[in-house]
């Protein structure tokens, strides 16, 4: 009995050191954000800088494989050069026929419309 309670006061010690910690965090936190108010509201939108390149999609990437493939290309192929799941490229290839942007020349073997 006597351990318990000497644990829990240990514990609880504890607890109120990360208290005063989490205290003096946010007190930090909120000096910087009053010498810096105009840097937060400010910021550059990540998506508005013109240096970046648009986000590719999986379908984005495997239709441009296969629009570079004049004879077709397999799911295997695909495999090799995206390295995505099996699943995934089963799933874009779906959506691109359904779309109407690629069909099959033969069984496993996609070509673009």
């Amino acid at each position: 009995m006597k351990n318990i309670k000497r644990d829990l006061q240990s514990m609880i010690k504890s607890l109120k050191m990360l208290v005063e910690k989490a205290e003096k965090i946010e007190k930090q936190l909120d000096a910087a954000k009053q010498s810096h108010p105009l840097r937060s509201q400010n910021a550059p939108d990540k998506n508005a800088s013109g240096n970046k390149k648009p986000h590719m999609t999986a379908t984005d990437i495997i239709l441009g494989i296969i629009k570079r493939q004049k004879k077709g290309i397999d799911t295997a192929t695909l495999k090799k050069k995206t390295d995505f799941d099996t699943k995934t490229i089963r799933n874009v290839i779906f959506r691109l026929k359904k779309q109407g942007k690629i069909q099959s020349a033969k069984r496993g073997v996609y070509m673009a419309v």
